[in-house]
């Protein structure tokens, strides 16, 4: 089957009023993007967030008339979208695979790779695989958050540890740390379609006999390291809950923190940690820090 596109830009216009004209004209799926550069992070459970600067593609059978669905739309929001709109003919593609072509396997530290599910093993007889897709739960090592947080992991004593990954998303944290020799892992989050993701995907990489899940308000115990890759307004207001988490000498690795809020961050956590370090990529920050052990706990 054929399709053709319409696209068009937000500029203000009423989500919902758009949706339902796109819809009445026959759209089949309506995808939203990102005109500029505009970093969003994983929204609260029911929150939907858009940039201010949004694009909208909603997708049409090409059996309709693309002119006529147009008019329709334009008649249902105002005569301004047949100036900014545009229509493009698309050809038929595996689209549940389509939208993963461009994602590639990405190697962290020396040897943990995180790869797409159906892509080959690396070339490297020392590689540690996980095996993940992006999927509904915010994770996938592509954003600077969660690859400055997979590249602490390396270098962190994980052997025969437990661990807590707080805000967990997709797993990846915990299922990495596993993988790189953690002997169990605790993953707790917000929203139950991220529990879920952490579960299936700790079942496709083999570790979810040592993994667990639980709710974000659940009971916690101690653990040999921590990691919140969360936001930063978030990280301060849990701090003495992750602080009471972690053993005396645990490591502790947060991210979702933007360059300007890192003093906040370091403030707030340096009662009861050491800090070790700050790593940058882009525009975000990831802090590791260290439980103390002696008098200032």
């Amino acid at each position: 089957m054929a399709f053709f596109e319409i696209e068009l830009t937000l500029r203000g216009r009423n989500l919902p009023t758009v949706e339902a004209a796109l819809t009445e004209a026959g759209a089949t799926a309506i995808s939203y993007f990102d005109r500029g550069d505009e970093p969003i992070l994983e929204p609260q459970p029911g929150e939907f967030r858009l940039w201010s600067d949004t694009v909208v593609r909603a997708l049409f059978d090409d059996a309709l008339d693309p002119a006529a669905c147009l008019v329709r739309v334009a008649a249902a929001l105002d005569p301004q979208v047949l100036d900014d709109a545009t229509l493009r003919r698309i050809a038929d593609r595996a689209w549940e695979r389509e939208w993963l072509k461009d994602w590639k396997s990405m190697r962290f530290g020396e040897r943990l790779w995180i790869v797409p599910t159906m892509a080959p093993a690396p070339e490297d007889s020392g590689a540690i695989l996980v095996r993940l897709d992006p999927g509904l739960a915010f994770g996938t090592g592509t954003h600077p958050t969660t690859a400055l947080c997979l590249e602490t992991l390396t270098t962190l004593p994980l052997e025969g540890g437990n661990v807590l990954d707080f805000g967990c998303g997709s797993g990846i944290l915990a299922i990495a740390a596993l993988k790189l020799g953690a002997a169990r892992a605790l993953c707790v989050d917000l929203d139950p379609q991220a529990l879920a993701a952490t579960a299936a995907n700790a079942a496709l990489n083999g570790v979810a006999d040592r993994l667990a899940t639980a709710a974000a308000g659940s009971a916690l115990s101690t653990y040999d390291a921590v990691f919140a890759n969360i936001l930063a307004g978030t990280l301060i207001e849990v701090r003495e809950r992750l602080a009471a988490a972690c053993r005396p000498g645990a490591a502790l690795v947060l991210s979702g923190i933007l360059a300007s809020q890192v003093d906040s961050v370091v403030a707030a956590y340096r009662e009861s940690f050491d800090i070790v370090g700050v790593s940058r990529r882009d525009d975000w920050c990831c802090l590791r820090a260290r439980r103390r052990t002696g008098p200032g706990r």
